[in-house]
């Protein structure tokens, strides 16, 4: 049955690094890290970087408070208002 394995999850290393969300279905596979700040540093991508390495066709996204969307070293940041629009 497609969508038995549909899910939201939450990955982490036994090192500590981790991803807050990791969203499966059968038409998308996203790591989202979700950081309180508009100012992105490169130690905010490093759990993103991990799961990319073992997860390559998983798409890597950080949502921030920030205004503009961005690619920094093939993460793609997202503000989260343009993520989760208010309604």
């Amino acid at each position: 049955m497609a969508g038995e394995r549909d899910g939201l999850y939450f990955w982490r290393t036994r090192g500590g690094l981790e991803v807050d969300f990791v969203v499966y279905a059968e038409n998308r596979f996203w790591a989202i890290e979700v950081k309180n700040s508009s100012r992105i540093h490169p130690a905010d991508m490093k759990g993103l970087h991990a799961f990319h390495e073992d997860y390559p066709e998983a798409t890597p996204m950080l949502l921030y408070r920030g205004r503009e969307r961005i690619v920094q070293n093939g993460i793609t940041l997202i503000p989260v208002e343009e993520f989760l629009p208010t309604l």
